[in-house]
């Protein structure tokens, strides 16, 4: 069932405005660097920028074109050269793929069809088409692939190619350090979302104990507190898993950090800069975020404790769609959609806490939790299983809440990102908790 305020209309105007804005994103992404930064491949963890602006039209086309519309295929020639899990990213360079210009024609021409359906598709009928979904799934695909892109240009050398205002300064936030979370059930996940994945599906009831949880992510000044205590030479801190990847691969400091005398500096999207010491910290793999929690007294929060923090207003006993209620995120709530190069500083968006006082858990960084990728109770796969079926297992960790490179239409207080523990590439920070009548 579909909550009654997504009305068709409201849901068929959503899709154009999401399916825009993300063009829009992919646009700026592959159009800011010449076409050699886009066959160019910045690392052999991503795909080169003109491999993902295909596959965004691939896809496009595969869903919205074919599935929804029934339409004929238009370059079925190329469907294997673009299926992700035919082809590793380190081999993707190597593959006949079409030339910057061909792929921007190609993912224009779907996207002309696409607008030309939308109007006419019902939203109803189908799995596919109810809602909308299709198209919301789309949407989010794009921006999910922004996203990449976005890592993809953190990690490529050479000039500046991208710019955004900084966030609003704040004043150093001085609010409790922690927050207490009640214990009892909660609703876990969505069946009412209308646009929600498989694998935020379906809602369900979950017990948590009392907890104290982080107010704001962990920063910049925190995390470097870890590092000259000498958290990364102590055994201790670290899982054996963490230890052997740290040792092995001489990992001191967060990715992109550097250290010049007494002082770190970051290297962001081309720029060297020294480390703000009130950001929430970036870059950090899940052994590290795990490691300063050890190091702290304390514990990454899991995964239940995450949501219940993000969307329990007890007030009301229910569950709410993001930390400060129903509404969409606004500019005032949250840092999403690559509208800063950076996280906000940690306590701002006051306006987008949480009941309990829990601060930025949308946007700004993804926070990695304590707990493995796993289905909830129930699931069924949909539309197809290699979205989140074949991730789920002890392999992924999952991160929340999204970052500020994540648009707002794929990222909600239900929304699952997961990945491998190692991945540093990734905008991923995290927060702390602790068990109630811990010390």
């Amino acid at each position: 069932m579909t909550d009654p305020a997504f009305d068709v209309d409201t849901l068929r105007e959503r899709a154009l405005t999401t399916l825009t804005t993300a063009r829009a994103r992919t646009t700026l992404l592959t159009s800011c660097v010449e076409d050699p930064d886009l066959t160019a491949q910045h690392s052999p963890l991503m795909s080169p920028l003109v491999w993902d602006l295909a596959h965004i039209g691939n896809q496009e086309e595969q869903w919205l074109l074919r599935a929804v519309a029934g339409r004929e295929a238009m370059r079925p020639e190329i469907d294997g050269l673009y299926d992700a899990f035919e082809h590793p990213r380190a081999e993707r360079p190597s593959l006949p793929l079409l030339p910057p210009g061909e792929a921007r024609n190609y993912a224009a021409e779907v996207r002309g069809r696409v607008l030309d359906i939308l109007e006419s598709t019902a939203f109803h009928g189908t799995r596919l088409t109810e809602a909308g979904f299709a198209f919301g799934m789309i949407a989010q695909h794009e921006q999910q692939h922004d996203e990449t892109m976005l890592i993809t240009h953190q990690l490529r050398r050479g000039p500046q190619a991208l710019t955004a205002p900084d966030p609003d300064p704040v004043p150093l936030f001085t609010g409790p350090s922690e927050v207490l979370v009640p214990g009892g059930p909660f609703t876990m996940g969505t069946s009412t979302e209308p646009w929600a994945l498989d694998n935020e599906r379906p809602a369900h009831r979950r017990e948590v104990a009392p907890f104290h949880i982080d107010t704001t992510p962990v920063t910049n000044a925190a995390y470097q507190a870890f590092i000259e205590d000498g958290g990364y030479d102590t055994e201790h801190w670290w899982t054996p898993e963490g230890w052997a990847h740290i040792r092995q691969h001489s990992i001191h400091a967060p990715l992109f950090w550097h250290r010049d005398g007494r002082q770190w500096l970051r290297r962001r999207f081309g720029v060297t800069e020294v480390v703000p010491p009130d950001e929430p910290v970036l870059h950090v793999c899940w052994y590290e975020a795990d490691a300063y929690a050890r190091w702290a007294g304390r514990r990454l929060p899991t995964e239940a404790e995450w949501e219940k923090a993000a969307r329990h207003d007890p007030a009301g006993d229910r569950s709410m769609r993001y930390p400060w209620g129903d509404a969409d995120p606004a500019p005032v709530h949250a840092n999403l959609g690559q509208r800063h190069l950076r996280p906000a500083p940690a306590g701002s968006y006051p306006e987008g806490e949480s009941p309990l006082g829990v601060r930025q858990l949308i946007g700004d960084v993804w926070e990695w939790t304590a707990s493995d990728f796993l289905p909830y109770p129930g699931f069924q796969a949909f539309p197809y299983k290699e979205y989140s079926e074949v991730f789920f297992g002890p392999e992924y960790k999952v991160l929340r809440g999204g970052s500020f490179a994540v648009d707002a239409v794929a990222c909600r207080g239900t929304f699952r990102n997961w990945d491998y523990p190692i991945r540093r590439q990734i905008f991923s920070g995290f927060r702390t908790a602790r068990s109630a009548g811990d010390a």
